[in-house]
């Protein structure tokens, strides 16, 4: 009966420090688009119930595109991809860095309740990190050079750190973490990606030949469906 109550401790251990390590990540996010909207791009002061409730239709738009997932012919199964980051992409190319991090996180929030997790929040949990990751350095860049082409450079410069950011991301802290919270060995992690693709044999191999591609086609997809509707969309909801 000791052992069980120690494994049950060590397990409400991790799962707090796990939550612990999530809000730390979405402060200090938070605070980076804080910075960088008031002392770089120095932003002028929005209607609040007006930003509220356009973070609102978007977060809420972003958390039904996520019913969809597809998976992918070369990423294991846990990988699967979703067009969820178009409206906070959007929400974010109007409102600012700020609101694009908001509603990554009301987005992220708003699937748990809809359809919960699969993946012991791990995975709600890279999506929102590694989705701030693209629409962070995206929106800088776009308020920098509020053009067609600062718009592509800053989405193709997201894409790429989200591609790179992602990769180290799951192989330092996301595979161990889905690994112990859900009860995996990492080796049968790593024989999931054998089963799709034989070269990989390793967690460094699983993120290049799975994740990088993942996140680089998920970037680029997204990338282009939010240029061809972002002006149609900001029109249509005469955000400014």
């Amino acid at each position: 009966m000791s052992e069980n109550l120690k494994n049950l401790w060590m397990a409400v251990q991790d799962n707090v420090a796990y939550v612990c390590v999530c809000l730390l990540v979405f402060v200090g996010l938070f605070l980076v688009a804080m910075l960088v909207e008031r002392k770089v791009l120095k932003l002028e002061r929005q209607s609040k119930s007006k930003r509220v409730a356009y973070i609102g239709i978007f977060a809420a738009a972003a958390a039904v595109i996520m019913y969809w997932e597809f998976p992918l012919p070369f990423a294991p199964s846990f990988y699967e991809l979703d067009f969820s980051e178009v409206p906070v992409l959007i929400c974010s190319f109007s409102l600012g860095p700020v609101a694009g991090v908001v509603c990554e996180l009301v987005k992220v929030i708003l699937k748990l309740f809809l359809k919960g997790t699969s993946t012991a929040f791990v995975g709600d949990f890279a999506n929102f990190v590694v989705g701030c990751s693209f629409v962070l350095p995206a929106t800088i860049i776009y308020y920098k050079n509020k053009t067609k082409k600062g718009a592509i450079i800053g989405m193709a410069a997201g894409t790429a750190i989200m591609a790179i950011f992602g990769s180290l991301f799951n192989a330092v802290y996301l595979l161990p973490a889905f690994s112990a919270l859900y009860g995996l060995p990492l080796e049968q992690l790593i024989a999931m990606g054998t089963a799709v693709n034989g070269s990989i044999n390793s967690v460094a191999t699983l993120v290049l030949f799975a994740v990088a591609p993942f996140n680089l086609f998920k970037g680029l997809v997204v990338s282009l469906i939010t240029f061809l509707l972002y002006k149609h969309i900001e029109r249509l909801l005469k955000m400014r």
